[in-house]
């Protein structure tokens, strides 16, 4: 929250200092977008650390994303765009235009938008680029094809942001009439409520039966049944003795004389098979992120091709979060080219995602090659 409106401001580098701050508009309210609502988001968060498969899940989708490059039309603005993408500081501890993106990335993953500030120095020239959760600022459509910005200050009052046109912002999924996105975390927080409810199971399980106690039990004759008080302290204390011994690694025979019963506390009682009921929701839940289980370490997918179709289906969804980052991405670099004087256009080229798609790509290539050898001995035959 220090990012923002309580930030020292310096006259003599106020313009690098983050602009999504409050304007004096002290007491005006605007509305807020249904669809954004900051304690969904703490749940999400809360949700996210106490399931470690959905945080694997979404660092998987931001590595597997891929690297990315901007390009330019001339040699000289190609320079100039290379060393920024690779240098821009982000936020106070990154650098490159990578690390901004697999940081807007986990945001829109996460809450279903994702906000950046692209910095400027004195002199108007791009410095720095900023990601901050999306709670801080409040995205209000003021036309068909136009969104204002407000920002939320510590006090829960709102204030337009100074610079909108240095606000960078993606949603995912957005419902019709609304400009905030979905999480792709929607609808697991009731499945994983109940697989947590079936980790404190086991976990409550294992503390009653888990850690093995005894029941020792002596049954005295009639002949001993005056003296049985001293008989049980007598075979209390020395079953105790073993005990302890056994703690430190001796080995001590407990030797008692009468009808002694020894028996395992809850050793009749077996502990629920909570194999099936945890799969079907990890299946719900690694449907609901679209990641093939065996990239999880889930051993479900018993045949190549099964694994292959859902590679196929991953790949699909990725190039989708790309599409949603390449227009951020482009910007950036188009307001940085503006900024240097280029009028270049600028594009976002993205690696492919693996060695299966460079496999497919050259015989797409080669077969595309044979074909127009075809075609043009056919012309010449004419």
């Amino acid at each position: 929250m220090k990012l923002f409106s309580w930030l020292r401001r310096d006259s003599k580098t106020e313009s690098s200092v983050p602009l999504i701050l409050p304007a004096a508009h002290a007491g005006q309210n605007y509305p807020v977008p249904l669809a954004a609502d900051p304690l969904e988001w703490r749940l999400y968060e809360a949700l996210r650390y106490a399931v470690p498969v959905i945080d694997a899940a979404l660092r998987k989708i931001i590595r597997l994303t891929g690297g990315l490059h901007l390009t330019a039309e001339s040699s000289g603005a190609q320079d100039l765009l290379t060393a920024f993408a690779e240098h821009v500081p982000v936020n106070a501890s990154g650098a490159s235009l990578q690390t901004f993106a697999d940081q807007m990335l986990d945001s829109l993953l996460m809450y279903g938008n994702a906000v950046g500030e692209l910095l400027v120095d004195a002199d108007g020239l791009p410095c720095g680029l900023l990601s901050v959760k999306p709670e801080l600022l409040v995205p209000v459509p003021d036309s068909p094809t136009h969104c204002a910005f407000y920002t939320r200050s510590p006090d829960g009052k709102q204030y337009p942001v100074k610079h909108p046109e240095r606000i960078l912002f993606a949603a995912l999924d957005p419902p019709a009439g609304s400009v905030c996105g979905v999480s792709v975390l929607r609808g697991l927080p009731a499945i994983s409520k109940i697989l947590l409810r079936i980790f404190e199971c086991i976990a409550q399980n294992y503390d009653r039966a888990g850690n093995v106690r005894y029941a020792v039990t002596y049954h005295p004759d009639s002949a001993s049944a005056g003296f049985a008080k001293e008989h049980a302290e007598q075979i209390a204390a020395a079953w105790k003795d073993g005990i302890r011994a056994a703690k430190y690694g001796e080995v001590q025979d407990f030797v008692a004389v009468g009808d002694i019963d020894i028996k395992v506390i809850g050793a009749e009682n077996q502990l629920f098979n909570t194999e099936i009921p945890v799969r079907q929701i990890l299946e719900q839940i690694v449907s609901k992120l679209s990641i093939p289980p065996f990239l999880l370490g889930f051993s479900w997918s018993t045949t190549e091709r099964m694994s292959t179709q859902q590679a196929d289906i991953l790949t699909s969804e990725l190039e989708y979060f790309r599409r949603l980052l390449s227009p951020v991405l482009r910007r950036v670099g188009t307001e940085y080219l503006r900024a240097c004087g280029y009028a270049d256009t600028v594009t976002v080229e993205w690696d492919n995602i693996n060695l299966q798609d460079e496999t497919e790509l050259a015989d797409a290539r080669l077969k595309n090659a044979q074909a127009q050898e075809i075609e043009l001995r056919c012309e010449q035959m004419k």
